[in-house]
């Protein structure tokens, strides 16, 4: 039984890894910094998901309430705004 729960946790260790975000590209950049301006907001770290879902993120973005995290989808329409 030990081995089996080592195993699933190996493989899922595994399989979150090979899902590591990416660094968009400048024009990706661009795009989630404009988004993140018309709230507002400036600043913050720029992420794409790797999983091929087209979700970006911006988090630690610092806005007068506050610092934030933006999720924005393939179109860099913000959809999830979560106070960090």
């Amino acid at each position: 039984m030990k081995h089996i729960v080592a195993l699933a946790a190996a493989l899922a260790f595994c399989s979150t890894a090979a899902f590591a975000d990416e660094k968009p590209t400048a024009d990706e950049a661009a795009k989630i910094k404009d988004a993140v301006a018309a709230w507002g907001c400036e600043g913050g770290e720029y992420e794409k998901e790797a999983e091929g879902t087209g979700v970006y993120e911006a988090e630690d973005v610092k806005c007068k309430a506050g610092q934030y995290d933006f999720r924005l989808d393939k179109d860099f329409k913000v959809f999830v705004i979560t106070k960090d």
